[in-house]
């Protein structure tokens, strides 16, 4: 199925599928590597701070690195804190922070240059770290000598912080969710209300109550609504045309074949027939030329009034054939066409099996997404050889034993004029003939 042919609703619901299970959670993974790093560089930033602290703090001496016993930064002077600071002098450890009594690894050295920062992520023991180290050069022109600071940070610290934020990032998508899943609710059904108005005055024009579409849409729809009412206006100048020309046709056809049935030439009976054959021909092509100037917003046309009219003439033509007519048809269902050409469909049709049955005819109609009319007899049949030729355009269609083929020509080109499919079989049941016609409505409802 192409993306044109997926209906409305259904690719509203894909939109917001995408939004809740594709856009939302790719919203949620990049807030929260954003905010991860956000956390990254804040603890470069804190760790910096209590650099410069420890730096400003330092008192070097004639015996080396003094520390006072309480630093400024109070997380590195309690035991329990997830911050440590060291100093080294030619890789051996002189001092370390309170936090770090319990610290049993050596950080790794990094090679630097005096007062150059390295922070990086590192892992001992199993367990990730935030590492910042600067070498700098303590004491004065007189005397002096490099020290390497260490601070370390766990990385556990940075999860504790991600994790309350991602349950609160949670919490609002899922708010979030809801919101947009509303207004695009809201938004989806605003924007539809344009299509369904069209389309409620689509189906009134086809059902006969109006003729025109009339409504106020959005600009997007004026175009669509200008171009309907001009094939509209077209279609119906068209038909008033056809209809005008087909009536002086007729006219100016039957008159001269009048004069000429009443001539002497049609006392011969070879010459009486053509003369018949002729008549058949011009109500044929009459017919059939009607049918072409057909509405192609064709009315509903319900198919039960029209067949029990067709049936109450059967009975009186037919009535000392005594016919018994079985018939199943739903009170809603409907012919999409004129009701002029489902009386030509349905009686033509019903009146060949009247001929050619023997006492029953059976009439079946079904509709879901498509029309369906099986008519059946209990006659002689149409054999099978016979069957393509019966619909075949040019047949003698008038030299069929029992009457199948009488007006089955106006049956073929109607059922091809609403783009239907006619078929011929055996009726199981009752031995006869058995025609179906199917209507496909389903891409117009």
């Amino acid at each position: 199925m192409v993306a044109s042919q997926i209906p409305l609703k259904v690719r509203q619901g894909f939109i917001l599928v995408f939004v809740l299970l594709v856009a939302l959670p790719i919203l949620f993974f990049s807030i929260g590597k954003a905010y991860y790093a956000s956390l990254v560089e804040a603890t470069e930033k804190t760790l910096e701070a209590h650099l410069y602290s420890l730096i400003s703090e330092v008192d070097f001496t004639e015996q080396g690195i003094v520390m006072p016993s309480t630093i400024l930064a109070p997380e590195l002077n309690r035991l329990n804190s997830d911050t440590y600071a060291m100093i080294y002098r030619d890789n051996i450890p002189v001092w370390h922070s309170e936090s770090a009594v319990n610290v049993n690894f050596i950080p790794d050295y990094v090679e630097t240059q005096a007062g150059a920062a390295d922070f990086r992520r590192v892992e001992y023991n199993q367990t990730i770290y935030w590492q910042l180290s600067l070498t700098v050069i303590l004491g004065n022109i007189d005397q002096s000598e490099q020290a390497r600071f260490i601070l370390l940070k766990r990385n556990d610290a940075l999860l504790r912080l991600m994790d309350g934020f991602k349950q609160t990032l949670v919490n609002w998508m899922y708010v979030m969710g809801l919101a947009i899943a509303a207004l695009m609710a809201i938004g989806f059904a605003w924007s539809a209300r344009p299509l369904l108005r069209l389309d409620k005055e689509i189906k009134s024009i086809e059902s006969g109550d109006n003729q025109q579409i009339k409504g106020l849409y959005p600009i997007e729809l004026q175009t669509i609504k200008a171009d309907l009412n001009l094939l509209l206006e077209s279609q119906q100048r068209q038909k008033e045309r056809y209809r005008a020309s087909l009536s002086d046709l007729a006219h100016a056809l039957k008159t001269p074949l009048a004069v000429l049935k009443s001539s002497p030439l049609a006392n011969d009976a070879d010459a009486q027939e053509q003369l018949d054959r002729i008549n058949v021909m011009i109500e044929h092509q009459l017919k059939r030329a009607a049918t072409g100037a057909s509405d192609t917003w064709k009315k509903q046309t319900l198919i039960k009034p029209v067949l029990n009219s067709i049936l109450s003439a059967m009975n009186k033509v037919y009535r000392d054939k005594d016919i018994i007519f079985s018939c199943k048809v739903h009170e809603k269902s409907y012919f999409l066409g004129d009701k002029t050409d489902l009386m030509e469909l349905l009686g033509n049709l019903i009146d060949n099996a009247c001929k050619a049955c023997r006492s029953q005819v059976n009439i079946d109609i079904t509709q879901n997404k498509k029309l369906t009319i099986n008519i059946s007899d209990d006659g002689p049949g149409v054999p099978e050889n016979k069957r393509t030729a019966l619909l075949t355009r040019g047949t003698r269609l008038d030299t069929y034993e029992n009457g199948h083929g009488v007006g089955m020509a106006i049956v073929s080109d109607l059922v091809t004029a609403y783009n239907g499919t006619l078929t011929i079989t055996d009726a199981v049941s009752l031995g006869g003939a058995h025609f179906t016609l199917e209507f496909n409505y389903n891409d117009k409802k």
